[in-house]
This record gives structure tokens, sequence and C-alpha cells, in this order.
């Protein structure tokens, strides 16, 4: 289409990142909004997967409540930041995310993060309980194992590139052999989701108090990479209730199958505003 960019994701779709996006973003470079409600009475901000940026979440806002507007965290490199220094360690992202966030307290907000989304929400929740701010009012914890949960594989960011790209083949089935022929969209994306990859596998967490924040752990029937084995622990990091909810497809459900996915952020954040 006129105006629009191709842009990978890890979940092997070539996504649509349209140039004129930039005239949806805020003043601050880490917070995107698709669809503004001036007059919503909840935010959820939207942290994406290893790989991915802001536009994962572009259609949420449209097919969300108007009591509910959508923020899209874009992390650097990628997309509109695609000159940004990209961040390749946990504490250090989960810091500037937080800082960003803070900008944003003026209403009641919840959190939804995907796979490395997940992981990253979880921590900037407990970043925030440090700092003394507003706490979300729920947290979804998307396609990732609960993260004192150990790994079950061993680590890909340090291996050369074509032993790393087929690593994510594997585990993911992403990527197909139609956007690995293309070589210069495979030279930007590799960087990405190599630095990715090392805030994910160089993560250790730190046992601190359960939050006081409710948490909906969502997973795909046959994701092998967040079975519901991983996702039950999620239930030991609150005070607050927890709800498992499984729905049909692998690690990239909240793309093959957004429609029941939003159905269930709808319902949850809908009794929240009650």
């Amino acid at each position: 289409a006129h105006g629009e960019k191709p842009i990978l994701s890890i979940g092997g779709i070539i996504m649509l990142w349209p140039i004129a996006m930039s005239q949806n973003l805020l003043a601050n470079p880490w917070l995107t909004v698709y669809d503004a409600r001036p007059a919503a009475g909840l935010r959820l901000f939207c942290l994406p997967f290893a790989g991915g940026g802001a536009s994962v979440y572009r259609l949420w806002g449209r097919s969300l409540p108007p009591s509910v507007e959508v923020t899209a965290i874009q992390l650097p490199g990628r997309e509109t930041r695609i000159r940004d220094p990209l961040v390749d360690r946990a504490e250090a992202m989960v810091a500037r995310i937080a800082d960003a966030l803070a900008t944003r307290f003026d209403r009641p907000y919840a959190l939804y993060g995907h796979s490395m989304g997940a992981l990253l929400s979880f921590e900037v929740i407990r970043e925030l309980r440090r700092r003394g701010a507003p706490l979300p009012v729920h947290l979804f914890a998307s396609a990732r194992r609960a993260p004192h949960v150990p790994a079950k594989e061993e680590n890909l960011h340090r291996l050369p590139d074509a032993q790393f790209v087929d690593g994510i083949r594997r585990r993911y089935n992403a990527i197909p052999d139609a956007v690995l022929a293309e070589k210069e969209l495979m030279e930007l994306f590799i960087p990405i989701l190599r630095s990715d990859f090392a805030l994910i596998e160089t993560y250790a967490h730190r046992r601190e108090d359960p939050v006081d924040v409710p948490i909906s752990a969502f997973g795909g029937v046959d994701d092998r990479q967040a079975t519901r084995q991983d996702l039950e622990p999620w239930a030991e990091l609150t005070r607050g209730p927890f709800a498992l909810r499984s729905f049909t497809g692998g690690h990239f459900f909240i793309q093959t199958h957004r429609d029941p996915v939003l159905r269930a952020v709808e319902e949850v954040l809908s009794a929240r505003l009650r």
C-alpha cells in the first residue's frame, strides 16, 4: 500500500508499518497510541515479544471498548526507533519503561505483555513498587513461563547467525523461508532478535514479595515454550486473584487468534472498570 514499509516480527508475519504512524506518537518515543481516546477510563499498556515493535498492537484499540485506550510500548532499535541503540539487559530496559509509564499515571492502567513482553511487564511492576508509584489494576502475562521457572533449553543469543536463526525457527516456528531470502531485511532483523534474546537469556529472577496486582496468564494450547505447567506458577507471584486461560494456537496465538484474546481482555478490564 502507498506510504507503508514492511516490518518483520518473530512471529513470521510481515507486518505493514505505516509511515503516518509517527503522527500517533506521543512526546515520549516509548509510547505509541494508534486510536487515541482522551475520555477512556483506563489505559492498557502493551509490550511486544522478542523482535516485535509497537505495531504488533496497532489494531487492538479499535477492537476494545471506548473505555479502554491502548498504548503500545515501542522498544529501542525497531520501527519508529530504528536508529536508537538496542538494549540487551532486562534491568536497563525495565528502568526505562518505568520512566516512560510514569508520565501517564493520570488514570488507572493495566499491562499486557506477550512472551518477552510478559517478563518485562512483571519486572516493571516490581520496579514501580520499589519507586512507590501507582501499580496497574491487572497484568496479562501472555505466552511466557513464570519468571522464576527455569529455562528448558540452552541459550541462543551467542550462536553464529545461521545457527541462531535456525534455533529460533525450530523453537517458535517463526521466520518463513520467504523472509529468510530477503538478505537486507534479515541484516536489520537479526541484531534486534539477538539483543532481545540476550535480554531474555541473561535475566536472573530475584525473589521478592508477591505483587498486589491480579494476574491473568494466557497460553496457546500448542505452545511448547509456555505450557500450562510453565504458566501455572504465575499464581505464586501475586497476592491478588489469578486466572489461567488457554487459546487455540501456538506461541503467537495473539496474532493467529487475536479476537478470542481481545474478548478475554475486554471481559477482565470491564470488571476492573466497574
